[in-house]
This record gives C-alpha cells, sequence and structure tokens, in this order.
C-alpha cells in the first residue's frame, strides 16, 4: 500500500477515535465511529484476495448497521426528552436498542459472526488494530452510558460471550480466528462489570489491548498464521517464542501474570455485588479459553524433536528483537506485583 494513503487512513483512525471519546453530543460520536469505519476498510482489504475483499464487505455491513442503531436509539431518547447529550440517555428503550448496538459494534455474543470471519480475512497488522484501538469507541460510549443500561441485558450477553468466545476457539487451527474468540471471550468479562464498576472495565481493556498487540506484533514478527506453522516457529527466534508462551499464558489470566490482576478484580467487584453465582460462572467458563491458550503455548514452545512435523524447519534469523515486543511483553508478564499503583492510578 502506498505509504501517503496509509498514513491518512492511520491518521483518519486516531480522528474518529479521539471524536468518538470526546464528545459529548450524540451526532458528533456517530461521526467518529464513521469514520472510523470507512477508514479501516482500506486496510482490510489491501491485500485484494478475494477473502480480504470479503472480509471489509462483512465488517461494512455490520459496522453500517450497528452505526444506523446508535443513531436510532439516540434519536428515540431525544424524541422523548429532548436532551441529545451522551450521559443523559435516560429512556429504557434507548438504552436497550443502544446496548445492542454495541455488542453489535463490538461483536459481543449474539453479534459476533462476523468478527472471526473479518479478522481471518484480513492481515495480522490490520487484525491487531481490529482487536484493539477499533474497540475504544464502543467501550468509551459503554462507560459514558453505563449508570442507565440494562443490568440483566447486559449480564446475559456477557455471560453467553465468555461461554461462546471459550467454546468456539476450541477446535479452530487458525491462529487469527482463535485470537478472535479470545477477544470476544475478554468482552464478556469487560461488559459484565461496566455497570457496577466502569473503571475496571477500562483497566481490563487497557491491560487485553497492551497483551493482545504483544501477541499479534509476535506472530507478525514470525509470519504465523496456523498452528502447523507456529509448530516449526521455535528455530526461528526462541526467545520471542518463550515471551510469546508466557504472554499467551497472562492472557488466560494465570495467577503470577499481568492478565490475572483484571479477572480477581472483577470477581472481587461481582462478589461485592453479592453476584456469587455470575462470578463462579464466569471463572468456570474462563477454563474453556484457558484450553486453547495452553494449547497455543504447547504448539509455541513445548513441540520440540522428537515430535516431528511435515514443515520444513526455518532458519534462525540472527536480527534482535524489536523494541516494542520487548517493552510490551515484559509488561504483559511482570505488571501483577505493582497491582496496588495501577488501581491508584486508575
Amino acid at each position: 500500500m502506498n505509504p501517503q494513503a496509509k498514513l491518512i487512513f492511520m491518521t483518519s483512525l486516531l480522528l474518529g477515535t479521539t471524536i468518538t471519546i470526546s464528545s459529548n453530543h450524540w451526532i458528533m460520536a456517530w461521526a467518529g465511529l464513521e469514520i472510523n469505519t470507512l477508514a479501516v476498510l482500506p486496510l482490510i482489504s489491501k491485500s485484494h484476495h478475494p477473502r480480504s475483499v470479503e472480509a471489509a464487505t462483512k465488517y461494512f455491513l455490520t459496522q453500517a448497521a450497528a452505526s444506523a442503531l446508535v443513531l436510532f436509539s439516540s434519536m428515540t431518547n431525544a424524541w422523548h426528552t429532548g436532551q441529545w447529550d451522551i450521559t443523559q440517555l435516560s429512556h429504557p428503550t434507548s438504552g436497550l436498542i443502544l446496548t445492542s448496538a454495541i455488542a453489535m459494534k463490538l461483536g459481543l455474543v449474539p453479534f459476533h459472526f462476523w468478527f472471526p470471519e473479518v479478522l481471518q480475512g484480513s492481515p495480522l497488522s490490520t487484525g491487531l488494530l481490529l482487536s484493539t484501538i477499533m474497540k475504544l469507541p464502543p467501550i468509551t460510549l459503554l462507560y459514558m452510558t453505563s449508570p442507565s443500561l440494562n443490568p440483566t441485558l447486559l449480564t446475559i450477553l456477557a455471560l453467553l460471550s465468555t461461554a461462546l468466545g471459550g467454546w468456539m476457539g476450541l477446535n479452530q487451527t487458525q491462529v487469527r480466528k482463535i485470537l478472535a474468540f479470545s477477544s470476544i471471550s475478554h468482552l464478556g468479562w469487560m461488559a459484565i462489570i461496566i455497570i457496577y464498576n466502569p473503571k475496571l472495565t477500562l483497566l481490563n481493556f487497557y491491560l487485553y489491548t497492551m497483551m493482545t498487540a504483544t501477541v499479534f506484533l509476535t506472530l507478525n514478527s514470525m509470519k504465523v498464521l496456523k498452528l502447523s506453522t507456529l509448530m516449526t516457529a521455535w528455530t526461528k527466534v526462541p526467545s520471542l517464542n518463550a515471551m510469546l508462551l508466557l504472554t499467551l499464558l497472562s492472557l488466560a489470566g494465570l495467577p503470577p501474570l499481568t492478565g490475572f490482576l483484571p479477572k480477581w478484580l472483577i470477581i472481587q467487584e461481582l462478589t461485592k455485588q453479592e453476584m456469587i453465582a455470575t462470578a463462579t460462572l464466569m471463572a468456570l467458563l474462563s477454563l474453556l479459553s484457558l484450553f486453547f491458550y495452553l494449547r497455543l503455548a504447547y504448539c509455541t514452545t513445548i513441540t520440540l524433536p522428537p515430535h516431528t512435523t511435515n514443515h520444513m524447519k526455518q532458519w534462525r534469523t540472527g536480527k534482535p528483537t524489536n523494541v516494542l515486543i520487548a517493552i510490551l511483553a515484559t509488561m504483559s508478564i511482570a505488571l501483577l506485583p505493582i497491582s496496588p499503583l495501577i488501581l491508584a492510578l486508575v
């Protein structure tokens, strides 16, 4: 892709995100979401492969439908209350429509079908954008309207997302699809707590973004797209593979690593809200995701000979690891001891 065109699209992406997260008026938020969608479409379809074009079409249709629902929800609210302010979403029907629209934007179950397909048709660099920065504007809208949302609906969406995100990722062999279902599962954890403690949702999102960015950048540097390629990648950059193993276990939420922090805090908050059954169910459902993270981790580092594969071994590259990947990987693994400081900042 032409560097000037790429610069324009990336600038538009940042502009759309900034407009949405800093707006008070529904029309401005909607305009930001539209700029975002239009800016990311060329990045999805830049390889001109039929699958990329299909992914871009699916992405456009779902995002356009979700944006129309956001507009419909805000107009319904304005019709009943005379308010266009985002924080004044007081009409219950508007709240339900908005929750559905944001669920569609984010890819929460049952509006999740587009997300794995779109991620599978996109390059890894665009997949990183779709999994992280494209989720920020919808989550910000949820954050701003959280006092007036329907807790029952959000809890159901969150439980379904965590269950299906873990369950449907079990039999995948394509790494991008596994990461898509991982994203759906994490979004379930964010959605369940947004009404009771919105700041925890943002903390979870930041840590999830950091860990997912590490995984995507590592896979991109190793040129890995499926599990069979991942099995032979240990010969290429052994140190990077060890980092990827720990980052995947951190994404799964295992205790001494950074990813345990949001899960721990969310379960603690749900217990405070006397939602013991929900907290137990969420913890049990996260075991499903743990299985496919362990599968990825196994393929990453533990498939040494005599487990022979039919793929040719890759040459070890003498290139040093990218500094950004090194910093992100360190943060994805080692932030748990400074959790009091993180909570004080949040």
